[in-house]
């Protein structure tokens, strides 16, 4: 215990991960198995690799105040706060001291965008709770550099209290970004990525919000917290089309995929056109969290937290096909993020949100966690 208590408070992180020889899935389905790549000693949700192999991650102030919110995984088995430690300084005992428009306050999602940046949205709400005062926001860091060089803050009127800014895709041409919210009442957010103009749509439409009635399970019991409040998130996975033409999402609490055209979006930033009537629902994929539409193939990747499993979907097929199982292991514990390597391979985080103390309260506040490989 006081060596994983010596881990939360360390301020070198070269410990914070280990890379070891890659362990084979107990469990298996169309062939397909997982390898793990990494164990951190915090509570991770996502990740994303670069063009050129390098691997990131990040983790939100959620049951912690974690000592790193964006890390990049090193090739000898550390990791390292990226792009630096400054951006990473800020903790919530501190936020009356350091600018939040200025430092990481909870990153919910890293994404590298295929032009040579890595983007990490910044939820800005600690504990999934009150929005600290100019934290949403969008930075891109130059990989070839390795400096942020463009934030794009986000106002109330984009991301207002009860928000919580959740995962982003970025269009084909570089111009625009696209981020689900999936705070206390749902949206998607439409950004011009030269001017900072942003713009919220879906506002509370059915599409964005969570479904009813249905009720989130872990290992076959319905996951609740202590006061009886069960999983609630509005829209959280996101995939752009191979195409880069339509926009796919759906709630966690919700079984429903929903996509629009990219170019409604576009109009709606521009000139304010509603979406809502180009919004079409696109089959189910039952309780999802993660999606990912490959490269390559253009079919979708779903991660199924309630499941232990990451599925695939054949997006050229009928609207009313359904995803089939393409790995199923136990130790998928809540798979979250998907990215896909430039060689096509397929990374999963496991951010184990049963087993985090917002559902055990007598979980440790620094959840270790785990980034996984699909191999076939």
């Amino acid at each position: 215990m006081q060596r994983f208590l010596s881990l939360l408070t360390a301020t070198s992180l070269s410990a914070c991960v280990m890379l070891g020889a890659p362990v084979a899935s107990r469990a298996q389905a169309a062939g397909a198995s997982v390898e793990k790549v990494a164990d951190f000693p915090h509570q991770v949700t996502g990740v994303t690799v670069s063009e050129d192999g390098r691997i990131f991650v990040n983790f939100p102030r959620w049951t912690e105040d974690s000592p790193v919110s964006v890390a990049e995984v090193a090739k000898d088995g550390s990791i390292k706060p990226y792009p630096n430690e400054d951006w990473n300084s800020w903790r919530n005992a501190r936020k009356d001291e350091l600018a939040a428009g200025d430092h990481f306050v909870c990153v919910q999602s890293v994404v590298a965008d295929r032009r040579g940046a890595v983007w990490a949205l910044d939820a800005g709400a600690p504990a999934q709770s009150l929005l600290v005062p100019g934290a949403p926001k969008l930075v891109r860091i130059d990989l070839a550099s390795n400096a942020a060089t463009k934030t794009i803050a986000f106002d109330e009127s984009v991301a207002p209290q009860g928000s919580y800014l959740n995962d982003v895709r970025f269009s084909s041409d570089g111009r625009h970004a696209f981020i689900t919210d999936s705070g206390a009442k749902g949206a998607l957010v439409v950004v011009d990525l030269e001017s900072g103009k942003a713009v919220r749509v879906l506002d509370g439409h059915p599409s964005t919000q969570v479904k009813k009635g249905l009720v989130v399970e872990a290992d076959g019991q319905p996951l609740r917290r202590p006061d009886g409040r069960g999983v609630e998130f509005s829209a959280d996975g996101i995939a752009l089309s191979k195409d880069g033409q339509h926009l796919y999402w759906q709630a966690i609490k919700g079984d429903t995929l929903y996509r629009i055209e990219t170019a409604a979006l576009v109009d709606a930033l521009i000139g304010g056109v509603d979406a809502e009537a180009k919004v079409e629902p696109f089959g189910k994929n039952g309780v999802a969290d993660g999606l990912l539409i490959g490269r390559q193939s253009g079919d979708m990747y779903v991660t199924a937290p309630q499941d232990d499993a990451v599925k695939i979907r054949d997006l050229s097929a009928e609207a009313s096909s359904e995803p089939r199982i393409l790995v199923k292991d136990e130790r998928l514990r809540w798979p979250d993020t998907l990215s896909e390597g430039p060689d096509g391979t397929i990374y999963v985080t496991t951010s184990r949100i049963q087993d985090s103390a917002f559902f055990k309260p007598d979980a440790p506040a620094a959840l270790p966690t785990q980034l996984w490989r699909v191999v076939r």
